[in-house]
């Protein structure tokens, strides 16, 4: 074998060598959240499955926080379709609110969706806002969403924009709920 071909090849195992090294994985496994809190969902009961908990979660998230706009708001609007694209969870004034409990997927369909409604939204002149619960999402997403137009807006952040605009601090209430609703 040429020489050349295993230089070249050992300069590409040692490029990922070093990018390997310089990565830093964050331990979420470790995190909780204020929800996991109020179900008393540990780190290790959620690595078990963490696909089917994000997905729960996320759900139970929208839930909440639709129920809270469409129970404060008089403009409350239901989820805006365009077609066949249905790119919020719901709407007030000329709020197009999406939520999510993290975003962690960055791949490139769910980036190019992100792209795609923050700009349908924004050419219908709405101002599209993702209400995020927790702080570690993908930062490749999140660049994705800004550059579709969108408002992100996570953890504290997330309750102090529901505080403002519905009056109810959904913080304080899930606080008061630690492990009132215990899966375990």
């Amino acid at each position: 074998m040429p020489e050349n071909i295993t230089d070249n090849l050992e300069q590409i195992l040692a490029k990922y060598q070093a990018t390997f090294a310089k990565k830093v994985f964050r331990d979420e496994e470790t995190e909780t959240d204020i929800l996991m809190n109020v179900f008393g969902i540990t780190p290790e009961m959620k690595r078990e499955n963490r696909q089917y908990w994000g997905r729960e979660l996320g759900m139970c998230w929208q839930l909440l926080v639709e129920q809270i706009f469409k129970n404060t708001r008089n403009d409350f609007m239901p989820p805006l379709r365009f077609g066949n694209d249905e790119p919020c969870d719901f709407g007030f004034a000329n709020y197009a609110l999406d939520t999510k409990y993290r975003i962690g997927s960055g791949d490139s369909g769910t980036l190019k969706k992100f792209k795609l409604y923050g700009n349908m939204l924004k050419e219908k002149a709405y101002i599209p806002v993702l209400l995020i619960l927790r702080h570690d999402n993908l930062a490749s997403a999140i660049t994705a969403c800004l550059k579709g137009g969108w408002q992100i807006v996570t953890a504290d952040d997330t309750f102090a924009f529901i505080l403002t605009h519905t009056g109810f601090d959904l913080k304080n209430y899930l606080n008061q709920k630690a492990e009132d609703f215990g899966v375990e």
